[in-house]
């Protein structure tokens, strides 16, 4: 870990897409990062994470027990990411109604999970692959239509047949266990790790766990399906830090290791 002026240690350097795990000196009561919270455990430990699209400079802004205000500016690393540029435009329009009224009610049970935080210890193991099989699918790619930028990708995603299993990539708690397929998710779970960070798991053919219910890390706790939007059998697996979109592969050691 490197340390910084302020005595906070940080593991790796600032990187778009990454996650970072800190510690604080004692003293510290308060931390955050451009103005957003970073929830601080009693041993001082946290996580820091870096949006796909994270501007040049950070500043994490360290508060001390004797009220002193320390600003830590952090260098954020740009990574190169994956496009490929499609000269016609994009299919598709301005959604329907029908589409819109089902849809807004699936948005809002997703951000409704994300406001719920748990005590979950999951964020301070390393994490492991959810699935196993061919990587398909990267974080952060994005396709260019006739200049126009789609959305990037959110997550990564990972062929397999239609009823593999999904286990936990590490200890949480259900905070979403979707009831019926989201339009675009199809079977969506979601889970949170504590401090902040969370899962979602889409496309799955079944899910095995329930709202609430706590799972280990390596517990089984769906299968991979092809429901939502999806062109094939497969898992994608996002992550969230607050609001910032994290790279899972970062996270997890190459496949098959």
């Amino acid at each position: 870990m490197r340390p910084l002026t302020s005595g906070i240690r940080l593991s790796g350097a600032p990187v778009q897409g990454a996650l970072l795990r800190g510690t604080a000196p004692r003293g510290v009561v308060g931390l955050d990062l451009d103005g957003v919270k970073v929830p601080l455990a009693e041993d001082g430990q946290f996580l820091l994470g870096f949006n796909r699209d994270a501007p040049p400079l950070g500043v994490l802004t360290v508060s001390f027990d004797d009220g002193e205000v320390v600003s830590e500016p952090l260098s954020i690393e740009p990574r190169s990411w994956r496009r490929e540029f499609i000269a016609v435009a994009a299919r598709g329009g301005v959604p329907s109604e029908a589409f819109m009224a089902r849809r807004k009610p699936e948005l809002e049970l997703i951000a409704s999970a994300r406001l719920r935080s748990s005590d979950s210890a999951g964020w301070r193991q390393p994490f492991i692959w959810p699935a196993t099989g061919r990587v398909s699918g990267i974080f952060g790619s994005q396709r260019i239509y006739a200049g126009e930028p789609g959305s990037f990708h959110s997550g990564v995603d990972v062929a397999g047949p239609v009823g593999a299993p999904v286990v936990a990539p590490a200890d949480g708690v259900v905070i979403l266990a979707a009831q019926s397929p989201f339009s675009l998710e199809g079977n969506l779970l979601m889970i949170d790790h504590g401090m902040g960070l969370n899962s979602a798991f889409l496309h799955l053919s079944s899910i095995d766990v329930k709202d609430g219910e706590r799972v280990r890390q390596g517990q089984q706790i769906g299968r991979i399906g092809a429901t939502g939007r999806a062109t094939g059998p497969h898992l994608h697996w996002s992550m969230k830090w607050n609001e910032a979109r994290i790279d899972p592969q970062m996270l997890v050691p190459p496949m098959g290791q």
